[in-house]
Parts: C-alpha cells; structure tokens; sequence
C-alpha cells in the first residue's frame, strides 16, 4: 500500500513542491491550507487546518485517517516569517508567530502520535530553518521559534523511538518562494534608533529569498529521508555558505562569529 502522508501548509512554496514530488513517486499525498477552497490547481487533495486552532487540527487528522484507514508521515512545514527590531515588535506578533510556527506544529504532532502508535510507525519531519541555529538581527523571532522547534524534536525523538516512530528536522535555508509576502515586516519607522541597520537589512533579506535555491531541492531531500529506515536528528538543505555558517557558529569564538554576522549584514 502507498503511504500516506499529510504536509501542513502544502498549498504553497516548499510544502507544495513536497507534495507534487512525492504525489508523482506514488504516495498518497494530503496537504492543508487555511482555506483551502481558493485553490484551484493543486495536484493533491488539500484540506482545511489553521495551525494556531486545536480542533482544526484534531478536525484535519480524523479526516486524514478516515479516508485513508492511517498516516504514516507528517510534514509539520506550515509557519510564518517575522522581521523587526525587538524592542518595536509588538508582544502579540511576536506571541503569533510562536503560535504559528512552535505550539502549532506541536499539536499537530501530538493529534497525529495516537494514530502512529497504533501502528507501530510513523515518521514525523519538522521543517525548521538554518535561522534558527543563530540569532539573526532583526530576524531574532524567528529564529528562536524555529531553534526551539529543533530542540523539541530532539526531545520528542527520544520518546517515541520506543514506539516505532521516527522524528527529524529538516532546516531549510533561503529558497525561492512566497514567504517574504507573507512575512510580518515590523514597520520602517522615520526616525526610529534602528532606520538604518534594520532597512539595509531588510533589503538584503529579501534578495536572498527572490535569489535563493529551487524549493525542488527541499523535496528530493524529504523523499530520501521518507526513504531512509533510520533518519539522522537533524538535515539542512541549501546553499553551502548557509550551511557552512552552522559548522563556523560551533569552531569560532562567539565574538569572532558575532563580528562576522554583523560585518554581513553592515551593522
């Protein structure tokens, strides 16, 4: 039988491009959208989940495992970007893009873990990000609700292993896709103390985005994974000077690594 998988945020970007790959290899793919009714030219069925609503997800999975009888692979992609100063980040933006991109996909996993344990398998792949494996300027947000949701994994893989199922990160780095539009920009204010660092910095983030790899190369990398019987704890997929930054962060000295970051981003 072929497998079954459920990609949240599968009607765009990175999600859409894993599951029209996966859905040629065979699989039986279903991806979620917040409203899933105004897309019109998905190639695998879409059903409706809003990250941040419990019996939304609850609600998602029971129709999953109706139409298909189980679920052998979550994607938790869905999650949102965020960009800002801290100190002129409101509080409830902030609380949004947790809700979003960590307390979200932790309900997922835990409505689909009854169904997996029933089985005795089941594989779960979290989509983080290479930002979250150091604290970016004005990226700081996100990269802690995504370095938290690499550590949770971490956790969660160790307490499931015993029931067959098998937990991974996979990091993106910057990949040619809509997110910057759906990003959440703190606004350029006039005058404010950060005018200059944070709008060159803005700038240079979203021509890394409109510049960076083919989402295709993220889905050739979970279908290896999907594939592999014992997955490693964490993957990162994209440019090599993006990857190479995570090995630079572990050898150099904090300062040196925190000078090279500023010097990158003209701070």
């Amino acid at each position: 039988m072929s497998k079954v998988v459920l990609i949240t945020g599968g009607s765009s970007g990175i999600g859409k491009s894993i599951g029209e790959f996966l859905h040629k290899k065979g699989f039986v793919v279903y991806g979620t959208s917040r409203h899933p009714e105004k897309i019109t030219s998905s190639q695998f069925p879409l059903i409706a989940l809003e990250v941040r609503d419990v019996q939304s997800i609850q609600k998602a999975i029971t129709e999953v495992i109706s139409k298909s009888g189980k679920l052998d692979i979550l994607i938790n992609n869905a999650g949102v970007g965020i960009t800002g100063p801290i100190e002129e980040i409101p509080i409830e933006e902030i609380k949004n893009n947790f809700e979003t991109n960590l307390f979200g996909p932790i309900e997922v996993i835990k409505a689909v873990l009854p169904q997996m344990r029933l089985q005795k398998s089941g594989t779960i792949i979290n989509i983080t990000s290479i930002a979250g494996y150091m604290g970016l300027p004005y990226r700081g947000i996100y990269s802690a609700s995504k370095g938290a949701l690499e550590l949770i994994t971490e956790a969660l893989r160790m307490e499931v292993k015993p029931f067959g199922i098998q937990v991974t990160n996979v990091a993106p780095g910057d990949f040619a896709t809509n997110i910057a539009a759906g990003r959440y920009h703190a606004p350029l204010l006039n005058g404010s103390a950060y005018e200059r660092a944070y709008g060159t910095t803005l700038s240079m983030m979203d021509a890394h985005v409109h510049s960076g790899s083919n989402p295709e190369e993220m889905a050739e990398a979970i279908y290896k994974i999907i594939q592999h019987p014992n997955p490693k704890i964490h993957y990162k997929v994209g440019a090599f000077l993006q990857k190479f930054s995570i090995v630079l962060k572990r050898i150099l000295p904090d300062k040196w690594y925190e000078k090279m970051l500023m010097k990158h981003y003209q701070l």
